[in-house]
Parts: structure tokens; sequence; C-alpha cells
């Protein structure tokens, strides 16, 4: 109980922060004049719908933890949300998701066609708030920034290629697989590192923030890679048109739990059959394994984060909430 209060502490923490600059990227999007309906309402529908309060959060929260002034972030941080916003639209595409939780994607919506414009459009949008909000920065952040975010991209883009030529196959080992997840949140460490440059933080500043955000996103994707074992549709859609989640393809190092698993996955996936296969990984070394590394990554960066000098409590309770119920 005490950990979902922790956890309940930082959701609320992150929407507060989060949330000026989501709702910049929205109006930024709704107040363009796109003249075919469709399209229009493909972009409409996403922002509307897209809630991702995790980018900007985190570079107000990097910016305010070297000294800086978090309210001077919320262009660039739209610009991020917008950005991550474009690819995510694209991924559903990829991965041929049709719905998100209970809802429909862009795709499953409004079908592949206006889906890849939308995303264009938001990749577009993105880097025109970007341009924008740089302007007002000395030249040397403003380089340093925008070479930050073209890295970060290209970054996630080459982890989505590699993750999408695994669809399918079994071949793919847990530990390969945490490496593409290393690579996809990358993101995450663009975040806090402009948030540390913004906020005039030091060169072991700007590190050791820019390292936590890329240890928080693979945190919170392990989290998520275990929840998605618990949802029915999401297995199905992840057995048939993505990779396994992690802990799956970690267990596949015993051959033994590895038939089993295979063979209630060719089974209808039920909730009784998702049950079965949860408990045959939870019980194996590897699941284990996963989550003492889990908390050997909190560890490290509770050290690391000491070089800041604000926010601490935020920043630690933020890597420890991602352990709840696991």
């Amino acid at each position: 109980m005490a950990e979902e209060k922790q956890m309940t502490k930082v959701i609320a923490i992150f929407r507060q922060r989060g949330q000026a600059a989501l709702e910049f990227a929205r109006q930024t999007v709704k107040q363009e004049e796109v003249a075919f309906t469709p399209l229009r309402e493909a972009l409409h529908y996403f922002m509307d719908s897209w809630e991702d309060v995790l980018h900007p959060a985190l570079v107000s929260l990097a910016c305010e933890a070297v000294g800086g002034n978090p309210d001077s972030t919320t262009q660039l941080s739209a610009a991020i949300v917008l950005l991550a916003g474009g690819a995510d639209v694209h991924d559903d595409i990829i991965d041929q998701s049709v719905t998100k939780g209970s809802k429909p994607t862009v795709f499953g919506k409004f079908g592949k066609d206006m889906a890849v414009l939308a995303g264009d459009a938001l990749l577009l949008q993105g880097t025109y708030v970007l341009h924008e909000a740089c302007e007002v920065l000395p030249k040397s952040k403003r380089q340093e920034i925008l070479k930050i975010i073209k890295q970060a991209f290209f970054e996630v883009s080459g982890a989505e290629a590699e993750e999408a030529g695994f669809r399918g196959r079994l071949d793919l080992s847990g530990p390969e697989y945490l490496e593409i997840i290393r690579g996809k949140v990358a993101a995450g460490e663009a975040s806090t590192r402009i948030g540390a440059i913004v906020g005039g933080g030091t060169a072991a500043e700007v590190e050791a923030l820019g390292h936590y955000g890329r240890t928080f996103g693979v945190l919170m994707t392990i989290r998520d890679e275990v929840i998605d074992m618990f949802e029915p549709e999401e297995l199905k859609n992840r057995a048939e048109r993505e990779c396994l989640p992690l802990p799956i393809l970690l267990t596949f190092k015993d051959e033994v739990k590895k038939a089993e698993i295979l063979q209630l996955l060719k089974e209808e996936l039920t909730e009784d059959t998702v049950d079965k296969i949860v408990d045959v990984v939870l019980a194996s070394k590897e699941a284990f394994d996963l989550k003492d590394e889990m908390k050997r990554l909190i560890k490290e960066e509770k050290h690391n984060i000491t070089a800041v000098g604000n926010c601490k409590e935020t920043l630690i309770s933020s890597l420890e909430s991602t352990l709840e119920n696991l």
C-alpha cells in the first residue's frame, strides 16, 4: 500500500510538471488550418488522447534540479511531446496496433494513409516548435540541444527498426531485447540532458541527469513489459505482430519453460491461459534476476544524482515507484 501511494504521488507530480507543455503542444496542432477534414480530425483525435507528460516532466525536473526555472522549459518540452507523438503514430503503423488500452489508435480509427500523414505532420510541427524554442537560447546551448535531439531520435529509430526485424521470431534473446529497449528510451535521456542544460547545470550535472533519464526510461519500460504479460489482447498482439515481452524472452533461456510457454501461446489467449504463462514466468530464476537488476539500477542512480542540488526526493521516488507490485 505504501508503494501504491508513492506511485500515485509520482504520477501526480509528473502530470503537474508536464501538463503545461502538453497543452502547449495540443494548441499548436489545433490552431493549424488543415483543409482536409479527415487529416484534421486524425490530428485532433491523437492530440486529445496523447498523454505524454513524462518527457516534459523530466525536462522540468532536470531544469529545477540544477537550480533553473522549470517554467522556462515549456516550449522546448512541447516540441519533444510533438516529436514523440509523431514517432508513436508511426510506431503503431509498424506494429499494426489498432487499439491501445480500450481506445483505437489513429491507425485503427483512420487507417494507414491518414496515420502516416498525421505522424509526418506531428514530426514537422515538433521540429518547427523546437526551432522557435531554441531561437531565444544562446548559440552554444541551442547547438547542443539540437544535437541531443537529433541523436536521440536517430537512436530511437534504429532501435525500433532493429525490433521490427525480430517481429514474429523467437531467436531474440532477453539480453538482446534489453539493449533494444535501452535504445528506444533515448528520448528520456535527451529530456533530462536538455532540462539540465537549460537550467544552467554543470557538465557533471548534465551527465548525471542524462544517465538518470536513460535509466528511468529503461525501468519504466521493464515495468510496462511485465504489465503487458497480464493483458490477453496485448500479449496476443505482441506474439503475432511484435516481440514477446522481455520477461518471457528472458525465461526462454530455460528450454523446458520455453516449450511450455510456446505451447500455451498456441492456445486461445484467455485470461486463464495468460495466468498460466504469467505463473511460469514469474516463478523463473530469470524473473527474479530481472527484478534484482532493476534494484541495482535504482541503487546506482541514487548514487549518481548526489551531483545535483534539488528535486532529489522526487527523482528517487520516481525510480523506486517503478518496482510497485512487481
